[in-house]
């Protein structure tokens, strides 16, 4: 799929912030489209960018924070050739609120299509984002939130639901430093005891944010949605892109990372999205998770990411390529033309083919998306042809692992 163009782009430079899997994700739509390899920056070297050809990675010790965040953007800004735009993209959570944070700075040596830290904050954690959802339409979760002062109090937490019910942290950045036996990044809490024994470990943790308790949405993986969009510098949405996912990661470090996506078409979605995007003035990639109740035939809207999603290369997969939308905005000035609005055929996975068959509830998705395998019109993130061996050799060992995973963590809902 990721062939090279013959004439590659040599008049802007892309430089990506994290070295996980969406930055690799993203290399990978930049290589295909222009020819171009992305610089790299992050706090560590990872399994998808160690070994690549795609990015030149550039680990630098306390990145991912202030004051080392600025102070290194600033000295590689004092390198910059002057004759070539230089393209800042996030690729994690924590360093889009860094460029929020430092907006006006940063643009004066970078192209940096992001909202500034006022609509971050808007937007940025769970709890401000559904404040956002109430006044602008979106349907979300019957929502309670706690604060750190009602869990240190002792009293009992009242829920306006009943158990089932999912916890999730409405600070997600601040919850990638919290380390205790049993964290995870998100929660399904059964009985009401588990609630109770939860919720003082999370604060003793050390963690200072407010926490999210929601009525849990019955069914599976499959009743899940996605949507990634692009909304260019006139708040356009240029580019809106839904997925259907039919599996997800079970391992506690990774809850709710999707595995196996189908593409999809819907318009009232599309046009939902579409409306809050405008309306609210947004630049930039977007990624928002729901859910289907099929309580009341309503998509619940979970959060919304302030980047690219981590399996949004589904959207290159299907022919709508990232790299191209954020190009022909911020690098070539192309006019807005209308809304694409896409559709697919192409399954993309990130899991053996065989953890798809064993792990996907049985459905006419799941039956979509094995005639799709059958005819070869699938893909993935992690693998590129025009990548190293070693490369391609760790990403099949970390597929490996992924089957070890599902047999150990995998429970059927």
């Amino acid at each position: 799929m990721s062939e090279k163009i013959s004439q590659p782009r040599k008049d802007f430079q892309p430089i990506l912030l994290g070295t996980d899997f969406n930055c690799y994700g993203m290399a990978r739509s930049f290589y295909q489209e222009f020819g171009i390899k992305s610089i790299a920056y992050g706090v560590m070297h990872m399994a998808p960018t160690r070994y690549t050809k795609l990015v030149d990675v550039h680990v630098v010790e306390g990145f991912n924070e202030d004051p080392v965040f600025i102070e290194t953007m600033r000295k590689i800004a004092a390198n910059l050739d002057p004759k070539k735009k230089y393209l800042l993209l996030s690729c994690g959570d924590g360093y889009t609120e860094l460029i929020a944070n430092h907006l006006d700075e940063l643009k004066e040596h970078f192209i940096c299509p992001y909202v500034n830290a006022d609509l971050f904050n808007k937007l940025g954690t769970k709890e401000t984002f559904y404040d956002a959802a109430e006044k602008y339409g979106l349907p979300y979760p019957k929502t309670k939130i706690i604060t750190k002062e009602e869990v240190e109090s002792g009293e009992s937490i009242e829920l306006p639901f009943n158990f089932p019910i999912a916890l999730k942290p409405s600070d997600s950045v601040e919850w990638l430093d919290i380390h205790f036996e049993g964290r995870k990044k998100a929660y399904v809490l059964d009985k009401r005891e588990q609630f109770d024994e939860l919720m003082p470990k999370i604060y003793e943790a050390g963690y200072t944010g407010k926490m999210i308790a929601q009525d849990f949405i019955p069914g599976d993986d499959s009743n899940m949605r996605t949507v990634n969009a692009y909304v260019d510098s006139e708040h356009n949405v240029r580019m809106i892109s839904l997925a259907h996912p039919l599996l997800e990661d079970p391992s506690p470090v990774a809850v709710g990372n999707y595995m196996v996506i189908l593409p999809e078409k819907d318009m009232v979605i599309y046009k939902t999205i579409q409306k809050f995007l405008e309306e609210v003035k947004y630049v930039g990639f977007a990624d928002f998770d729901m859910k289907y109740d099929r309580r009341d035939k309503k998509f619940k809207i979970f959060e919304i990411n302030l980047r690219q999603g981590r399996s949004s290369f589904y959207c290159t997969l299907n022919g709508y390529n990232l790299a191209k939308y954020v190009v022909d905005d911020v690098i070539d000035h192309k006019p807005f033309k209308g809304t694409d609005y896409a559709e697919g055929n192409m399954l993309w996975l990130n899991a053996p083919k065989k953890v798809f068959y064993k792990y996907a509830k049985e459905n006419e998705y799941k039956e979509k998306a094995k005639k799709l395998l059958e005819a070869g019109q699938w893909g993935t993130t992690a693998f590129d042809k025009n990548d190293s061996f070693k490369q391609r050799l760790l990403m099949h060992y970390s597929f490996w692992l992924i089957n070890k995973n599902y047999q150990k963590y995998f429970v059927q809902r």
